[in-house]
């Protein structure tokens, strides 16, 4: 897996938040946060792992490293500034504007993002 695909950026924005709201993500919490099974959170890992993105610590904590945690914070970056235009420019509700978000997130041209957080700023 030299190129990470969508499922594997989620994975990594799961493990960023669990450590933001707990202090530390197991497996057990990105399978619950994802919606997915304990075993394809396992093989998930197992790809990050050996991808460079994560380290399983001590306690069977997943722990992101330079690479994982750069990725996933431009993950979640994307997904808070996407969420908060579409809310902005369509008046859908919060949780609606997030699902979207969730889905362009991995595919948004890095100067498409670029001229929406532009936008974002002149019109906040």
């Amino acid at each position: 897996m030299s190129e990470l695909h969508q499922s594997g950026e989620d994975y990594l924005e799961a493990i960023l938040g669990l450590e933001k709201e707990n202090g530390i993500a197991r497996s057990v919490d990105v399978a619950k946060r994802l919606g997915v099974s304990k075993p394809s959170v396992s093989r998930a890992m197992s790809i990050l792992k050996e991808n460079g993105y994560i380290v399983i610590g001590k306690i069977n904590s997943l722990e992101l490293t330079e690479k994982g945690r750069e990725r996933a914070e431009s993950v979640y970056g994307r997904h808070v500034l996407l969420t908060k235009f579409l809310e902005k420019i369509t008046g859908v509700s919060k949780k609606q504007a997030e699902e979207n978000a969730c889905r362009i997130e991995h595919f948004i041209d890095e100067d498409i993002k670029a001229g929406i957080q532009k936008w974002m700023e002149q019109n906040a």
